[in-house]
């Protein structure tokens, strides 16, 4: 079933030229062209709960009598017999008489350059996405939807902070057909001379990753969580030793079942994890009895974090989760979350490949070695004055004229010496470089982050102080990127160095986002424009 061809100038997908739709969903009949219907069970399968509630409300005391003996129905019922079914029976009525209306007056449309939805039947609404707004694509399903082969498609646009438009329900192959072909007119494709509505193929991948359910366990076994959990057992042990009240461990007990369910959704979204590449985006698949799949367009990532528990250390475990534009009222929740998380256990080699299909131009010629740095370097210990002259091999990084040594690793300029009283144990860890595309930050000697901001996607920046901080003459860079679970900190780097950061990092976003094509990242790229030159009030560039 083909969907309307766009107007001029309008993109459609190589191999992807403009088709898709629900397969059981025949064409508007009403006149509307290119208005089409998605599977006539959608309705049945999002409001299954109401027709459960009903059936438990009107069953269930005669499923109780039936489970101890007694006859189906007493004699109180009988009289009441034929107007209780009646009226069960039109209320079942209505309901079906509901769902049917609701599936006649939904209809989708992708044409001119958006996605539009149609809802309701007393209450009409029309929600609408541009197309080269759509920052990701989720094929999400739920238990049930798989029984019957069906998908839902979620469109995620920038700044909507929810999902803009949900597709509900499509067959699973109609719906990654849909997605394919948006995707491929959002990328910038255009469709082929004299086959505008020719049949969208899905775009080869390449498989990147998985994640083995073994290491899945084991990274929550050994989260925060569990720790948490061990030292809450443990204090009311003790305080049930040692004082007159033996009932501390009864307070374990709601917080052993919200562990339990913690655990169990950590499992059941991130079962069978796998990570792969296409022309379309970075494609993940996860989840045991609700399945996703999310396509990710490249460019659209605002930031990225890499992270590592004390406890994942000792086996080379990392975490690392994204901003995504779109994602940002979700991000607290537990499906925010797992939408959020590009690889929610791996090893340092599994970062590197997911740094790569993030960046996959890092904008130094040892990306390797600078990332590797990032996420798990510390400086090397310095004992030389802080007005005197630096260690051999770790480079000047002040402010030219200030005479101030600091102390770098792997490229990475960090904290000054004066401030180590500030952060003993992370001074040496926290630190800042730059590479051609992107800035990165790192902080945390327990708690290990790394974060990457591609200089595009630096909306503003801010320095903050606090009387300390000016005491030891150290600051705070900010950068504010959409909402999510990274926040890029810069913590406690030198007063001089920050400032000419700032600058430099103006001067850099800017740049970068004269010539960022995310918008149609499948069109031929610009011709790339010098990089800028470094702030006169920044030191030697490192990175």
């Amino acid at each position: 079933m083909a969907l309307t061809p766009q107007g001029p100038g309008s993109a459609a997908g190589a191999g992807a030229g403009g088709a898709g739709g629900a397969g059981g969903a025949g064409s508007e009949g009403t006149g509307d062209a290119g208005w089409l219907r998605v599977h006539p069970a959608s309705p049945f399968v999002r409001g299954w709960v109401a027709l459960a509630a009903l059936l438990f409300f009107f069953g269930r005391d005669s499923f109780e009598r039936l489970l101890q003996g007694g006859p189906v129905f007493d004699e109180r019922f009988t009289g009441r017999a034929p107007w209780l079914l009646l009226g069960g029976g039109i209320l079942l009525l209505l309901t079906v008489l509901g769902y049917v209306l609701s599936w006649y007056f939904t209809r989708y449309q992708v044409a001119g350059g958006y996605v539009r939805v149609n809802t309701g039947f007393l209450f009409r609404q029309q929600r609408q996405a541009r197309l080269d707004r759509v920052q990701a694509i989720d094929v999400v399903q739920p238990f049930l939807a798989r029984i019957f082969g069906l998908a839902e498609l979620r469109f995620e646009v920038a700044d909507a902070g929810e999902s803009a438009v949900r597709l509900s329900y499509l067959r699973a192959d109609e719906a990654r057909q849909l997605r394919a072909t948006i995707l491929a007119r959002a990328a910038g494709f255009a469709p082929e001379p004299g086959q505008p509505e020719a049949s969208a193929v899905e775009a080869p991948e390449q498989a990147v990753l998985t994640v083995p359910p073994p290491r899945l366990v084991g990274s929550l076994l050994l989260s925060e969580q569990s720790v948490a959990i061990v030292a809450g057992g443990i204090a009311s042990v003790l305080l049930s030793t040692f004082t007159e009240h033996k009932n501390f461990t009864v307070f374990l007990i709601p917080a052993l079942i919200g562990l339990v369910a913690s655990y169990w959704s950590s499992f059941n979204k991130g079962y069978n994890f796998t990570a792969a590449v296409s022309p379309d985006g970075i494609r993940l698949r996860y989840g045991l009895l609700d399945t996703q799949a999310q396509t990710v367009p490249p460019g659209r990532i605002q930031a990225l974090k890499v992270s590592q528990p004390p406890l994942w250390r000792t086996l080379g475990w990392y975490r690392v989760q994204v901003n995504v534009a779109g994602y940002g009222l979700a991000v607290n929740s537990g499906e925010g979350s797992a939408r959020t998380t590009l690889l929610p256990v791996g090893s340092l080699t599994d970062v590197l490949n997911i740094l790569a299909l993030v960046l996959p131009d890092p904008g130094t010629r040892d990306p390797v070695g600078v990332f590797t740095a990032g996420i798990t370097g510390i400086a090397a210990a310095a004992g030389t004055p802080e007005t005197g002259t630096p260690e051999a091999g770790v480079p000047e990084a002040g402010a030219p004229g200030t005479g101030t040594p600091q102390q770098t690793d792997g490229g990475f300029v960090t904290t000054p010496r004066r401030a180590r009283y500030l952060a003993p144990l992370g001074w040496r860890r926290n630190g800042f470089t730059a590479t051609d595309t992107a800035l990165l930050l790192r902080s945390g000697r327990w708690w290990r982050n790394f974060v990457v901001v591609p200089h595009q996607r630096t909306q503003s920046m801010a320095l903050q102080q606090g009387p300390l901080a000016r005491r030891f003459r150290v600051a705070d860079l900010v950068l504010h990127t959409t909402a999510g679970p990274v926040v890029p900190r810069l913590i406690q780097a030198g007063l001089d160095e920050a400032r000419a950061l700032l600058d430099a990092q103006s001067a850099r976003a800017r740049a970068a986002r004269m010539l960022q094509r995310s918008e149609h990242w499948m069109e031929p790229a610009a011709q790339p424009a010098p990089p800028p030159t470094d702030h006169p009030q920044e030191g030697p560039h490192h990175g």
